[in-house]
C-alpha cells in the first residue's frame, strides 16, 4: 500500500499543476480576448457610422442639385439661403432615422437643424449642429471641436474636374460633406490593460457627395 499512496499523491499534485497552469494560460489569454472582441465591435460601429453618413450625404447632394439657384446669386450672397435649408434638413433626417443622432427628441436640446451657419465662402456654407450625442467633450474631433457636432458643408459652385485629353467643360454643380464625430471605446478598454498607451479617443468621419445642377 505505501508504493499506492506515492502513486496517488503524485496523481494529484500532477493534476493540481494542470489547473494552475490553465488558470494562468486563462489569465493571460483573457485580456488579449477582450481587446480582440472590444475591437471587432468598435470597428464595425465606425463602418456602420461611415455608411450611415455617406447616405446621408448623398441624400442631401441629390436636394441640394435639385434646387434653384435664385437665392445664392447676387452680388450680397444670403448667409442661409432657404434651398440650403431644404438640404440641411435631408440630412439631418437621414441621420436621425437611421439612429446617429441620440438627442434629437429630448426637451431643450440644441440638436436641431439648421444650427450655426457661417459663410458663405465662394458658393460654400457650412453648418454645425451640436448637442446630438452623449459623448463626453474635451477631445478635439471635427474641426476642431471638443464636442460632438454635426457639420454640414454645402458647396452650390462645385465644377467636377475635366480630363486631360477632353476639352475643359465647366459644369456647375452641388458637393455635400458630412462630418461626425465616433468615439471609441477600444481607447478606454486599451487604457485599462495598458495604462498610459496612447490612442486616438475620438475620429472625425467625413464623407462628400457631388451631383450636378438641375436648376
Amino acid at each position: 500500500m505505501p508504493r499506492f499512496r506515492i502513486l496517488h499523491r503524485r496523481a494529484v499534485t500532477l493534476q493540481k499543476d494542470v489547473q494552475g497552469a490553465a488558470l494562468l494560460e486563462f489569465a493571460i489569454a483573457l485580456p488579449l480576448l477582450v481587446v480582440f472582441v472590444v475591437g471587432i465591435y468598435d470597428f464595425s460601429g465606425a463602418y456602420n457610422l461611415k455608411q450611415k453618413i455617406a447616405q446621408a450625404a448623398q441624400e442631401g447632394a441629390i436636394i441640394a442639385g435639385s434646387e434653384p439657384s435664385s437665392d445664392i446669386g447676387g452680388s450680397s450672397l444670403s448667409s442661409n439661403p432657404p434651398s440650403l435649408q431644404a438640404v440641411v434638413a435631408a440630412v439631418f433626417n437621414s441621420l436621425a432615422g437611421s439612429g446617429v443622432l441620440a438627442n434629437v427628441n429630448q426637451t431643450g436640446t440644441t440638436c436641431k437643424p439648421p444650427g450655426t451657419v457661417s459663410g458663405p465662402v465662394g458658393l460654400t456654407w457650412t453648418y454645425a449642429i451640436t448637442g446630438c450625442s452623449n459623448n463626453p467633450s474635451g477631445t478635439a474631433g471635427c474641426m476642431g471641436d471638443t464636442s460632438d457636432t454635426l457639420h454640414i458643408q454645402i458647396n452650390r459652385g462645385w465644377v467636377p474636374p475635366s480630363g486631360t485629353s477632353t476639352p475643359t467643360v465647366f459644369v456647375e454643380g452641388s458637393s455635400v460633406t458630412v462630418s461626425y464625430d465616433y468615439d471609441w471605446r477600444f481607447n478606454s478598454v486599451i487604457q485599462l490593460l495598458f495604462p498610459g498607451a496612447g490612442y486616438a479617443a475620438r475620429t472625425c468621419v467625413s464623407e462628400i457627395s457631388n451631383v450636378h445642377n438641375q436648376n
